[in-house]
């Protein structure tokens, strides 16, 4: 099959033809129909995070139909479609796990960074951590709904009940989750980089009552503020943005060094807190509600072999919404 694969950090994805996986016995057989490419598949690719799987496939955003399963995959049948997150297995034992906390699975295991993802033509997953699609979504409108919708949902719902929403960095997890918050009938102000219109116009085209500079003030005091920028700087403006018991919940995998920031601005039990990997009931609870609103993600789609192209215009921020691989 052919796969673009990364054999060094910050070096390009190479096109190559490569064996095509056979599932274990609790595992699926996937051909992928779509992958969207994510902010984390950079952090891989530039050296930010440790350790991958080398040669490494990347891609944890993956719809695919369902060729064959091993012995104990579960009940996907073949020619469901399905979606490859990236969650890819825990270990089921540890406290995190015993506790309802897989994502914090200290032995755990993800999709296009320790196992190979879908930046291929076909890829295996445990059925236990794949996710049934909504009918009504297609390949490329589901794919970003696998990492910038789930992640993106599990940090809008650690701001609680808060309704007037700060979003910095606006764009595949924050547009996703920009119209849940719009359903559920709260206010989005949107923080982008500096004299970044393009993307001040998108939030505003997706609902924002407001959209500017990040380095600026907000112009009305807010509930909470969720970072999707990799971006530490942002944390203390974030936190003079936040009303007192307000939460900062930063989204990101990967992020540059928070600078230091008088305690006055944290003081009023505002909070602090990151946001680490999803659950399969982060899953679960999202497809459930994304058919509701409808969630809609904007697209922009590459072919398998223009993988490093996607991951460029990703890195400049040349990208409105989503970016979505498709094998050719």
């Amino acid at each position: 099959m052919k796969a673009m694969v990364l054999h060094e950090a910050k070096t390009p994805l190479r096109l190559e033809d490569v064996e095509r996986p056979e599932p274990s016995s609790t595992q699926v057989l996937v051909k992928v129909e779509a992958c969207g490419v994510c902010r984390t598949d950079l952090h891989v690719v530039d050296g930010e995070l440790p350790e991958p799987k080398l040669p490494l496939i990347l891609g944890h955003q993956i719809v695919g139909t369902v060729i064959s399963r091993g012995d104990e995959g579960g009940d996907f049948e073949r020619g469901e479609r399905v979606g490859i997150p990236w969650m890819g297995w825990t270990c089921g034992k540890c406290k995190y796990c015993r506790s309802g906390r897989e994502n914090l699975c200290d032995h755990a295991r993800f999709t296009g960074y320790t196992l190979d993802g879908g930046y291929a033509e076909f890829a295996v997953a445990d059925h236990r951590f794949c996710i049934r699609i909504p009918e009504q979504y297609e390949p490329v409108a589901a794919a970003p709904l696998l990492c910038a919708g789930l992640i993106g949902f599990r940090t809008y719902r650690k701001a609680g009940d808060a309704k007037r929403l700060g979003f910095y960095g606006f764009g595949a997890a924050a547009h996703i989750v920009a119209q849940i918050a719009l359903y559920e009938g709260r206010e989005i102000y949107a923080f982008t980089r500096p004299g970044d219109r393009k993307a001040q116009e998108f939030a505003k085209s997706m609902g924002a009552v407001w959209a500017g500079d990040s380095d600026k003030p907000s112009p009305e005091e807010l509930d909470a503020a969720l970072i999707f920028a990799p971006v530490g700087a942002v944390v203390p403006a974030a936190l003079r943005a936040v009303s007192k018991g307000g939460a900062v919940v930063c989204g990101g995998i990967h992020m540059s060094d928070i600078p230091s920031f008088p305690y006055s601005i944290l003081w009023g039990e505002r909070l602090i807190e990151s946001v680490a990997n999803l659950t399969r009931k982060d899953g679960t609870d999202f497809m459930k509600i994304a058919p509701k609103v409808p969630v809609h993600a904007h697209t922009e789609t590459f072919t398998l072999e223009e993988a490093n192209v996607a991951l460029d215009r990703f890195r400049s921020g040349n990208i409105s919404g989503a970016a979505v691989l498709i094998p050719s």
